[in-house]
């Protein structure tokens, strides 16, 4: 069992009053739900070795998937270590240039942006224009204990130049044939990134629909616009992680403003939470409803986020800038792109041997010249600049 061990900044635990108690049984009701659904259980195959259709059907229905057990606990640790030297690395306040050893802090030297952070328990985007306006109405903002600091991280982007282990759990096989599956077998890279909701700290993140390219299109269909792998480092629940409006990825662009509006705040009625153990991998549409409350809770939620697209989907598609520089993404941008797979492949094989190794179609034939090693760990510097955002 991995118990936290992160610096994190410790504070006191506030009590929310009448408010928290409503949340309580807010968090209860939903927590019910989620567990009545069958959209839960370990990767299962079928007798040919496929990903078995059921688990498909499930996750074409509601739109995400719990993956239980499928981290083991060392490699769980090696993902730990890594985050804790990634937040030590950080620097000491937003905007600084050194950590708090005074030593160059991570990410200098890199054009990309690759640490995001809140505001102790806000909502720095619900409401705004940010994203094209997707987070259409902000999050309630619970007042943060006196000891907060004014910011604290939130979030690392491009997090395979940071990480070994989460590049290794990015070619984690069974992932990545659960992505061909669905996706196909020439899927491409979307972003990953590593969420902290720190306790008694961590910000909202404002209900919204991810994708922003496609919804007029004649051709929109459940997966267009991709979808999420959610690792969970310590596991998280309805207190901590994410919440899904089930089916809501098959619903086209939808007025969220008006279903906080039918609700009466910004607790949507028809959403349930991601319940997960450590190890447990969630999957879940860009195309859902999904979103996340203030961490009031003492429970420290770590996701290690990797998405994939369709093809078909990117191919020729202008990004618009959200996830990256304006971009048009055509083949020699998605090949540049999808190299950190094959990389990652390489990773996990050469500390995992007794893995089958996946074989990502668009690579294959050239693994020879997509090893993992000190040479080309220097070529993953600022990759997220192609991230392929829809």
């Amino acid at each position: 069992m991995v118990t936290v061990n992160l610096p994190l900044l410790k504070v006191p635990i506030v009590d929310y009053g009448e408010d928290e108690k409503e949340m309580a049984a807010y968090r209860d009701y939903g927590t019910q739900r989620a567990l009545e659904l069958d959209n839960r259980g370990p990767i299962r195959f079928t007798s040919d070795g496929q990903i078995d259709p059921q688990i498909i059907d499930s996750y074409d229905h509601h739109g995400f998937y719990v993956f239980t057990d499928v981290i083991a606990t060392q490699e769980l640790q090696d993902i730990e270590s890594d985050i804790a030297e990634m937040l030590d690395r950080s620097p000491v306040t937003k905007d600084a240039s050194t950590d708090r050893y005074g030593r160059p802090a991570i990410g200098n030297g890199l054009s990309a942006r690759n640490i995001s952070w809140v505001k102790p328990l806000s909502d720095p985007i619900g409401g705004t224009d940010a994203s094209y306006g997707r987070h259409q109405v902000k999050m309630n903002e619970p007042i943060p204990p006196p000891q907060a600091p004014e910011y604290v991280v939130q979030l690392f982007l491009g997090s395979l130049q940071f990480s070994a282990a989460c590049l290794r759990l990015y070619g984690h096989p069974q992932l990545l044939q659960i992505a061909e599956e669905i996706n196909g077998p020439d899927f491409t890279p979307f972003n990953e990134a590593v969420w902290i909701k720190q306790p008694g700290l961590g910000g909202s993140v404002a209900w919204h629909q991810d994708g922003w390219t496609h919804w007029e299109s004649e051709h929109l269909d459940n997966h267009t616009h991709g979808f999420n792998f959610m690792a969970q480092l310590y596991g998280c629940d309805a207190t901590n992680g994410l919440w899904v409006v089930p089916g809501s990825h098959r619903q086209g662009k939808i007025d969220i403003k008006q279903k906080i509006d039918e609700a009466g705040s910004d607790r949507l009625v028809d959403a349930v939470p991601l319940i997960c153990e450590p190890g447990d991998v969630a999957i879940t549409s860009r195309q859902a409803i999904h979103g996340s409350f203030a961490n009031t809770s003492s429970k420290t939620r770590v996701t290690i986020n990797f998405g994939f697209h369709r093809r078909s989907s990117v191919l020729g598609v202008e990004g618009g800038g959200v996830h990256n520089p304006v971009s048009v993404y055509d083949d020699a941008y998605i090949f540049e792109r999808s190299k950190a797979i094959a990389w990652g492949i390489d990773a996990r094989s050469q500390r995992y041997h007794q893995e089958t190794r996946y074989v990502y179609q668009p690579f294959a034939g050239l693994e020879d010249h997509y090893r993992w090693n000190t040479d080309t760990e220097k070529l993953l510097r600022d990759y997220n600049l192609q991230d392929i955002g829809i």
